[in-house]
């Protein structure tokens, strides 16, 4: 992800903080922050991050690599090293952050990866992959152990749009075949609609939608224009996330990068950035 263009960041931040929270409050289920976790090495552990009680989502970032014959690749930093099956040490984080009422999800794709989706095939390829792997699936090399992860969030910056819809019906089928909720979330870009994740969320099958107000000019806090752009960006997007019918609605939530590292405890808008 890239860093904040802001020489000092501090009075926007604060700013859009109090803009996001003042948002929320008209919002159902307001303050329910998301954190994306696994590209920082100062975060500290997934169990620690998930004690502050801060958080009702954690983000595993990122399945990197993915689609087009790809071998997916998990890359947490320097967190574990999955190639040698040192993340499945993340088993017992996982669970206590599960029981600690944290959903932990599955994100996929990042600012760095190297993934796309060629064919409506392929995407039921990925997302047997990610059911059998992370999910509720079963699989002799499970990556993260035996721990099973709440959902998959969809993070895409690259490699085009095709078949993510796909990709979301595929793994809404499995969880609902195996009577468990498999939770979608995805991560667009402030511009709307988003170029990436656009048509999948016009599925209807994702539950909730952190968009990146940062690094996007056309529609974020400005020392020049102030507020207006995101402002304007936010009314899109609520307008466009009351679709034609209640049973396609997802739960909208801003998403701003945090300034500077910080570790477990720092507070966050409703979805950080680390």
């Amino acid at each position: 992800m890239a860093t904040s263009s802001l020489s000092n960041p501090t009075k926007p931040c604060c700013f859009l903080f109090f803009f996001l929270l003042s948002s929320l409050l008209h919002c159902s289920r307001a303050g329910r922050i998301a954190v994306y976790w696994g590209q920082n090495g100062n975060e500290g552990t997934l169990a620690e991050t998930c004690a502050t009680g801060n958080y009702a989502f954690v983000n595993l970032a990122f399945l990197c690599s993915f689609g087009s014959s790809r071998t997916p690749q998990l890359n947490l930093a320097g967190h574990c090293d999955p190639y040698s099956n040192a993340c499945t040490n993340l088993t017992r984080d996982i669970r206590l952050c599960q029981a600690n009422g944290v959903k932990v999800i599955l994100s996929i794709g990042g600012g760095a990866g190297a993934y796309s989706l060629s064919s409506k095939d392929d995407a039921r390829q990925v997302a047997a992959y990610i059911w059998n792997n992370y999910l509720g699936g079963t699989s002799s090399a499970r990556p993260l152990g035996d721990a099973v992860l709440d959902g998959v969030d969809f993070d895409i910056e690259g490699g085009g749009p095709s078949y993510y819809g796909d990709l979301a019906k595929y793994l809404w089928a499995y969880g609902a075949k195996a009577g468990k909720k498999v939770y979608l979330t995805a991560a667009p870009q402030c511009p709307y609609p988003d170029a990436s994740v656009g048509e999948a969320l016009e599925t209807g099958l994702f539950d909730y939608v952190w968009v990146q107000f940062y690094n996007n000019p056309p529609c974020q806090y400005s020392r020049t224009g102030g507020a207006a752009n995101l402002e304007e960006s936010w009314r899109r997007w609520t307008r466009g996330s009351t679709p034609r019918t209640s049973s396609s609605a997802y739960r909208l939530r801003p998403s701003l990068r945090a300034a500077g590292s910080f570790r477990p405890g720092a507070s966050s808008p409703t979805s950080s950035r680390r």
